[in-house]
């Protein structure tokens, strides 16, 4: 908490790592990696979200909308924004808020999963429990990658990329990248 008794503002802190990328580039499965590496805990947006909502982020949108969704992401970001010793796999829309983004930039290092359209088709099949995916073809995630793509351009200090690679490699690829964000501090 603030000396004003609101929430604490984000400080940069590498103590923290946040990891953004399309729905399909391996956030989860990579973060988890990351954060054993590092000996930090895990964190999924995604999944904090169906925590505190009581449902899946699917029902969420069908439910109550993409705005309520993106409060729900915008929440969780800023709660997961003053953690230490933790890696964040950011749901893959939270970038389109432009409070997200600021957050994301205040608040410690971020890396990029980035994958080919063809790569994230393949990977999400029918794109079933996914939202915005309501088939997986690649027409849909190509779209959704052309909006996204400029976002996680602009919030991330660093790019690994997915395509062809076992979890583990990219795992490592983000780790070294951290390590470089770490010395180098904001604004690297």
């Amino acid at each position: 908490m603030s000396a004003e008794g609101g929430p604490s503002q984000p400080v940069w802190s590498a103590g923290r790592l946040f990891l953004v990328g399309m729905t399909g580039s391996g956030k989860t499965t990579v973060g988890r990696i990351v954060a054993g590496s590092l000996g930090w805990r895990h964190c999924d947006s995604d999944a904090l979200v169906e925590a505190r909502s009581g449902c899946r982020v699917v029902d969420l949108l069908e439910r109550s909308g993409e705005a309520a969704m993106h409060a729900a992401e915008t929440a969780v970001l800023q709660e997961t924004a003053v953690l230490e010793g933790v890696v964040v796999s950011v749901s893959g829309g939270a970038v389109l808020e432009p409070g997200n983004r600021a957050l994301l930039l205040a608040a410690g290092p971020v890396v990029w999963l980035r994958a080919r359209p063809d790569t994230l088709a393949a990977r999400v099949g029918g794109g079933e429990g996914r939202p915005l995916l309501d088939s997986g073809t690649l027409e849909r995630i190509s779209a959704l990658d052309a909006e996204r793509r400029p976002w996680y351009v602009a919030v991330s200090q660093a790019a690994v990329d997915v395509d062809g690679q076992e979890p583990e490699a990219v795992a490592r690829d983000v780790v070294l990248a951290f390590e470089r964000l770490r010395v180098a501090g904001p604004g690297s």
